[in-house]
């Protein structure tokens, strides 16, 4: 039995049976929103790449001039209001501009930054005034946004910043002090959005425009990859911010900080996907012309292994990105960004996501890495030359998981997020995990194509429900502090999230296209679910083994056990192959 919510939204899919056609999928794609990835990925063929190892050396100007040229084609428009001179289009077309900026390497996170975390606070925060001031120059590229809010002492504890704000005597300003540090963009934008505690006490969002006196920058950092970015420290002495440059309310800056990150974690399961069909394109072309013992090392069972396993987690992935992008879609369309009210309904409808866009972040960064060293593996010697652009994906690749919160953090947002769903009565998941104890076997199992990982992940959803309801009766209120046992629930949950969302995006395949055209989805579905449903086994019995002890532990593991009998699938002929239908398109294919 399935207990249904009476509300569905961020989480749903923990607890609720969830049908293919309630999910958005690539499949799904309008002509009019594949003409937006069509344009920006002619747009990054035709004006970026050729100029890349001058963006690489930190050219200004030509980034700048590269910013202007994506905004008179409407690309950092995307998210802005038509009455605010953007395109307002959907988040899939928006998703789909982003993934397609990919390719530009460096450029696409100088381009992703002020169009996500640089601009959507005024989009959706500001009001009129400020919307009709800064929005039509942000959309068109006139004027480059970045975003203040990590501190040389406050990384993650992103509320202890030390940046302070007072008001003037006269009332008319609020004078900033402080530094921000890893500023992306610092180095060339007009445009600040800067966090700052009014009498140190209450943390808020200013406007700061770069001519401000007091303005000022440090050096640029040296880093480990993303070069071609600028990473500067913005330093505000005695800065006088008009009041009316004040962003949302005072004192409630954390609502914008922590909404707009959810965005910004979300756009990096876009450009993590969009980097990892690169690697996926130039590791496989590699291995169809790197000949070794007479013949091309993608036709070795290794390499095919590689290439399989790549292939699979970034389908997931792109799974997982459109899934969420028809998700906050469908919980943002009735915003009126011309009503006060603007700020407060897009805080609600980006917070009902939260746990959705944590686990973009977390599984995209980590399968962008995973994809990017195996990409440089596959290539051998010349993998690690700066020759070969596997080289410098792997390099870039590294920050995403440090980026928008860490990996740690993110995993620790999204049990304590869905808890706090759950007190406030947002979500029934105590009332699901109660359901359990007398909750009937199924009368039949399922039938059909990947009838057995529609199984698979009704168990895992139990596994994980049973795993948490332990560890809400060792821990109650405590389980916040032990974070070991919150890593892996939140692991848990995000493989349900990612067999899921594949699951039903290969049925709706499989129900479009035939058998015949699925049969490379249907491989790669098998082989996810069927490893990610492993995963959670161990994680429970992890998770288990620290809870209790003796005949508790053994009670538990013997329903466990129960709940996870199955018979293993023949992965290495799945892998077999997905890696030959790689090989043989010599890019990432579905």
């Amino acid at each position: 039995m399935v207990l249904k919510s009476e509300k569905t939204g961020g989480a749903a899919f923990l607890i609720d049976e969830v049908g293919q056609e309630s999910v958005v999928t690539p499949e799904d794609f309008t002509e009019e929103q594949l003409m937006f990835a069509e344009t920006t990925k002619h747009f990054i063929e035709k004006s970026v790449v050729p100029h890349d190892q001058q963006i690489e050396s930190l050219d200004y100007d030509l980034t700048v001039k590269l910013l202007r040229e994506a905004g008179e084609l409407g690309l950092l428009g995307a998210d802005v209001p038509d009455a605010f001179g953007g395109l307002g289009l959907d988040k899939v077309s928006a998703a789909l501009i982003t993934e397609s900026l990919a390719k530009g390497s460096s450029f696409c996170l100088s381009a992703s930054v002020h169009t996500g975390i640089g601009t959507l606070p005024i989009v959706f925060f500001g009001n009129n005034e400020q919307k009709k001031k800064y929005l039509p120059d942000l959309a068109s590229g006139q004027k480059i946004a970045a975003y203040c809010l990590t501190e040389p002492s406050s990384g993650s504890d992103a509320l202890s910043a030390r940046t302070t704000a007072r008001l003037s005597e006269d009332g008319a300003y609020y004078i900033l002090n402080g530094q921000k540090q890893f500023i992306t963009n610092a180095g060339f934008a007009d445009l600040f959005i800067v966090y700052a505690k009014i009498d140190g006490k209450d943390f808020t969002a200013f406007i700061v425009e770069r001519t401000m006196d007091g303005v000022s920058l440090g050096p640029e950092e040296k880093k480990m990859g993303i070069k071609g970015s600028s990473t500067r420290p913005v330093i505000l002495e005695d800065v006088k911010v008009p009041v009316e440059n004040l962003l949302g309310k005072a004192g409630k800056g954390h609502i914008i900080a922590f909404n707009i990150l959810n965005i910004g974690r979300f756009k990096l399961g876009m450009t993590g996907l969009g980097a990892a069909k690169e690697a996926i394109e130039l590791a496989a072309r590699f291995a169809n012309e790197r000949i070794q013992f007479g013949k091309p090392i993608s036709s070795f069972p290794l390499i095919q292994k590689k290439l399989a396993e790549m292939n699979t987690k970034t389908y997931i992935l792109e799974s997982i990105v459109y899934r969420t992008a028809g998700l906050i879609d469908e919980s943002l369309k009735d915003v009126d960004h011309a009503s006060p009210e603007a700020g407060h309904q897009s805080a609600k409808g980006i917070a009902e996501y939260a746990i959705e866009c944590s686990i973009n972040k977390v599984f995209g960064s980590e399968t962008l890495h995973a994809v990017a060293d195996e990409g440089v593996q596959i290539h051998g010697g010349y993998g690690y030359t700066q020759e070969y652009k596997i080289e410098r994906i792997y390099r870039d690749s590294r920050i995403n998981r440090i980026f928008e919160g860490t990996n740690e953090i993110n995993r620790l947002v999204i049990v304590n997020a869905l808890l706090k769903k759950a007190g406030k009565g947002e979500l029934p998941l105590f009332e699901k995990m109660e359901a359990l104890e007398t909750e009937e076997p199924e009368a039949a199992a399922p039938t059909g194509i990947l009838s057995e990982e529609k199984g698979l992940v009704s168990r895992a959803k139990k596994i994980t429900l049973l795993t948490l309801r332990e560890a809400l009766k060792k821990y109650d209120r405590q389980l916040k502090e032990e974070q070991q046992v919150i890593s892996h629930l939140s692991d848990m949950m995000i493989q349900i999230y990612t067999m899921e969302s594949v699951l039903l995006r290969s049925l709706k395949r499989l129900e479009k296209l035939g058998k015949e055209k699925s049969s490379n989805s249907l491989n790669m579905t098998r082989l996810f679910v069927n490893k990610g449903f492993e995963k959670i086994e161990s994680l429970a019995k992890e998770v288990l083994a620290g809870i209790d002890e003796g005949d508790a532990l053994l009670q538990q593991l013997a329903i466990l056990e129960k709940l996870t009998q199955r018979t293993p699938i023949n992965s290495m002929n799945l892998k077999a192959e997905i890696g030959a239908c790689v090989a043989k398109n010599g890019n990432y294919v579905v």
